[in-house]
């Protein structure tokens, strides 16, 4: 089989590079499922199931939102020693790769929180929508709550390249008409459940940041956006204040 030309003919823009990993990964019958998997529109990352983060590979496949290269700005600013909650965690690439003493994952997808648990081992994984299903007790005591949650208003998820709007789950995509409608949610309730100086991270478009801060100093925390141009990163971010 003539991987790199099958690649290319389905429109592989990095057919070589593509080629070499699926050959590394698999070869006779089985590399030719993976290549007419690819070839077909599924992402590379859930053909090899396997995407690099942070210099680590996180299990990922079909069902789940595969990271992307921006949201290690999230994780970054994510690092500390305190209590770190990950929302809408999807494979959770913050709580697999943040430092912190204590974590928590959750995701109301089942699917997701399983490659979550798989990726993040020593996390606490929940199910559930946002803040539901944290412990009480953790109110007041957070350091740090990252969140990746669905920011392409609904209208653009159309636009959107095939890999991501066919193969990758819509819940995972879409965040309401404006793209803003789960960062007023978190926004809403962050403040009850950080510590005094602990920091809400929510990563956003950047035409989206001023109105993601915006939803967050609404609630009383200070507000600044972190940008990062070579990852085309974007990442609003509030502080309780002390």
């Amino acid at each position: 089989m003539n991987v790199i030309g099958a690649l290319r003919a389905a429109g592989c823009a990095f057919a070589e590079r593509e080629a070499e990993l699926l050959e590394n990964a698999a070869s006779g019958p089985d590399l030719e499922a993976l290549v007419r998997r690819r070839c077909a529109g599924e992402s590379l990352e859930h053909v090899l199931g396997w995407v690099e983060f942070r210099g680590r590979r996180l299990v990922v496949g079909p069902g789940v939102f595969v990271p992307r290269r921006r949201t290690e700005l999230l994780a970054e600013l994510a690092d500390g020693r305190g209590v770190l909650v990950e929302l809408c965690c999807g494979a959770g690439p913050v709580a697999a790769t943040a430092a912190a003493a204590t974590t928590y994952a959750a995701d109301i997808d089942r699917t997701a929180a399983g490659y979550a648990a798989r990726n993040a081992p020593e996390a606490t994984v929940l199910v559930g929508d946002l803040f539901a299903p944290l412990p009480a007790a953790l109110r007041g005591t957070i350091d740090v709550i990252a969140a990746n949650a669905p920011y392409v208003p609904t209208a653009a998820i159309r636009t959107l390249p095939p890999e991501a709007r066919d193969n990758e789950p819509h819940r995972a995509l879409d965040g309401g008409p404006d793209g803003l409608t789960l960062h007023r949610r978190i926004a809403v309730h962050a403040p009850h459940w950080l510590r005094a100086g602990g920091r809400v991270l929510i990563e956003t478009a950047r035409q989206q940041a001023p109105y993601t801060a915006a939803a967050l100093c609404t609630v009383g925390l200070e507000t600044h956006i972190e940008v990062d141009d070579e990852r085309q990163a974007t990442v609003a971010v509030g502080v309780r204040p002390s």
